[in-house]
C-alpha cells in the first residue's frame, strides 16, 4: 500500500507542477489575497476529482475527449475575459474590497468551482484512474494523489502571495487573463484539431 502510495504521489506531483491548474490557483491566490482560503478549495476540489478517478479508475480515461477539452478551453477563455475585465480597473482598492468583502467559504468556494472545471479530465485525474486501475489498490493511490495535488496547490498559493508583494495585482491580472486566453484557444484547437 505505501508503495502504491508514493508512487502515486511522485507521478501526480510532477506532471502537476507545469499544469493550468497550477497557474488557476495562483491566479486565484492572487487575487483573493488569502492563501488559507484558496487552498482549502483548490484542495477540495482535488479531493473530488480524484474520488471521481479512483472510483471509475479506467473508465474515465473512456470518455470522449474531445467534448472535454471543448468544454476546457471555451471555459478557459471566458475565464481569460472575465480575469482581463476585472484587471480593467484602475482603481487596485476596488478590486481589494471586492475580494475582502467575500467571506472565506465564498472564496474557497470560488476557487473549488474553478479547479472543479479546469482539472475534469486532465493529465493527472487520467494518471490517478491509471494508477487506480493498475494497482487495484484505490485508498493507497487516493492519498498519494490528493497529497501531490495539494502539495502543488500549496506551492502556487505560497508563490501567489508573494508575487503580489513583487508585481501589481492588473499586471498579474493582466497576464494571467493573457494566459487564461491562450490556454483555452490552444485547447480548443488541440480538440477541433
Amino acid at each position: 500500500m505505501f508503495q502504491h502510495a508514493i508512487v502515486t504521489l511522485v507521478a501526480v506531483f510532477l506532471a502537476e507542477l507545469p499544469d493550468k491548474t497550477m497557474f488557476a490557483t495562483l491566479l486565484l491566490s492572487t487575487h483573493f489575497r488569502r492563501k488559507f482560503p484558496v487552498w482549502i478549495g483548490v484542495t477540495a476540489a482535488y479531493a473530488i476529482h480524484v474520488v471521481i478517478a479512483v472510483v471509475f479508475g479506467s473508465a474515465l480515461s473512456r470518455l470522449p475527449e474531445r467534448p472535454i477539452q471543448v468544454l476546457v478551453g471555451a471555459l478557459f477563455i471566458v475565464g481569460g475575459v472575465m480575469t482581463w475585465r476585472a484587471g480593467k480597473d484602475d482603481d487596485e482598492e476596488s478590486t481589494d474590497k471586492w475580494s475582502t468583502t467575500m467571506s472565506n467559504s465564498r472564496v474557497a468556494w470560488t476557487a473549488a468551482s474553478v479547479i472543479l472545471v479546469a482539472e475534469f479530465g486532465d493529465l493527472t485525474q487520467l494518471a490517478t484512474a491509471g494508477f487506480a486501475a493498475r494497482f487495484d489498490d484505490p485508498i493507497a493511490v487516493a492519498i498519494g494523489a490528493v497529497l501531490a495535488l495539494s502539495s502543488v496547490s500549496g506551492l502556487a498559493v505560497l508563490t501567489g502571495s508573494w508575487l503580489t508583494t513583487k508585481v501589481p495585482l492588473r499586471v498579474i491580472q493582466r497576464s494571467a487573463a493573457l494566459l487564461f486566453f491562450v490556454i483555452g484557444v490552444t485547447t480548443l484547437v488541440t480538440a477541433l484539431a
